[in-house]
C-alpha cells in the first residue's frame, strides 16, 4: 500500500547522505539515503513503529514524533507543516465553500494604479488579472484581456512547462522550474481535494516530463519572495525581486516585481514600458 505520507517520508529520506547525518555506512547500500532504521534511530522512534508510519499511514504519530521525523529529515518549515498535514489530515472535512474564480475589482484597481509590475494570481498560479507592466513582463506573448476570460486564463505553470519557449524567459530556468512545482505541492497542502488543483496537475504530468519527474520529488516550498532573472526578448537581462502578498479573503495573492531605481534592471523595465 502507498500513500503520501509515504512517498514524502521515503522520497526525504532517500535524499539524505548517511555521512551528513552522522550516520556510519558499513557495506555497500542498494539504495540511496538513509535506511528506515537509520531514519528511525535519529527520530527517536523504534522501527517497528516507522515502518507502518510509512507503509501504511497510520495518522497517529504524535506532534512530537512529527516534529522529530522533520529535524531528522532537515525539512524546511513549509515542508514540516506539509508534512504534519500530511499525517494529521482533518477528520470529517467539511468540503470548503467554492474558491472565487475572479479577482476582486478594488485588487484589480489597486494593482493597475502601480508603477511596479504586478500580477493576481490564485492558488494555482491562474493568472487573475494583471497591469500593463506585469503582463509585459511575464505574459507578453498573451492577450492582455485573457486573464479576465476563464477560458483562456493563462497559467504561470503551463506556460513555463508546456508552452515551447516557457523556459527561455528565465536565466535560471531549472531553479524556476523546482520552486514552481514546490509552491504547487505547498498549495495542495493548503487546498487538498481541490478539483481544479488536482486536474493542473494531472494534466502537468502527462504532458511534461519535466514536472512529473519534480513532482514526484514532493518538493514543497511557500516561494513567497526573492528574485526573478529574466531574458526577455524585448529588452534583454532584467533581474528583479519579487514579493507575494496574500489576500485575507480568499486564496489569491499579488505578485508584485520592484527593481532599484538606477539599475540595469530599472532602466530596462522603463524601457520594457515604452515598448
Amino acid at each position: 500500500m502507498t500513500t503520501e505520507l509515504g512517498d514524502f517520508l521515503r522520497i526525504r529520506r532517500a535524499a539524505i547522505n548517511p555521512e551528513d547525518v552522522g550516520v556510519v555506512s558499513y557495506g555497500a547500500r542498494r539504495v540511496p539515503g538513509l535506511r528506515r532504521e537509520e531514519l528511525a534511530q535519529l527520530a527517536g522512534v523504534s522501527s517497528t513503529y516507522y515502518t507502518r508510519l510509512e507503509q501504511s499511514g497510520a495518522h497517529n504519530a504524535s506532534d512530537g514524533v512529527i516534529d522529530a521525523l522533520a529535524r531528522a529529515l532537515s525539512l524546511n518549515p513549509q515542508e514540516h507543516e506539509h508534512l504534519r498535514r500530511l499525517a494529521h489530515p482533518e477528520p470529517g472535512r467539511v468540503p470548503r465553500r467554492p474558491k472565487p474564480t475572479q479577482a476582486r475589482a478594488e485588487t484589480v484597481a489597486m494593482i493597475m494604479s502601480m508603477s511596479n509590475p504586478a500580477v493576481i494570481l490564485d492558488h494555482c498560479n491562474d493568472v487573475l488579472a494583471w497591469n500593463p507592466l506585469g503582463h509585459l513582463l511575464i505574459g507578453h506573448q498573451t492577450c492582455f484581456d485573457h486573464p479576465r476570460q476563464q477560458r483562456n486564463r493563462p497559467n504561470l505553470l503551463k506556460m513555463f512547462f508546456l508552452e515551447p519557449d516557457g523556459h527561455d524567459l528565465y536565466v535560471d530556468a531549472r531553479e524556476v522550474a523546482r520552486d514552481m512545482v514546490a509552491f504547487l505541492r505547498f498549495s495542495s497542502g493548503n487546498n487538498p481535494d481541490d478539483p481544479h488543483l488536482t486536474a493542473l496537475v494531472g494534466e502537468l504530468c502527462r504532458k511534461s516530463d519535466e514536472f512529473a519527474t519534480l513532482w514526484a520529488k514532493h518538493l514543497v516550498q511557500d516561494c513567497g519572495y526573492g528574485v526573478k532573472r529574466f531574458q526577455h526578448p524585448l529588452v534583454g537581462r532584467i533581474d528583479v525581486s519579487y514579493e507575494v502578498l496574500s489576500l485575507s479573503d480568499s486564496t489569491h495573492r499579488i505578485g508584485i516585481y520592484h527593481a532599484e531605481p538606477g539599475t540595469p534592471a530599472s532602466d530596462g523595465l522603463e524601457l520594457l514600458a515604452r515598448s
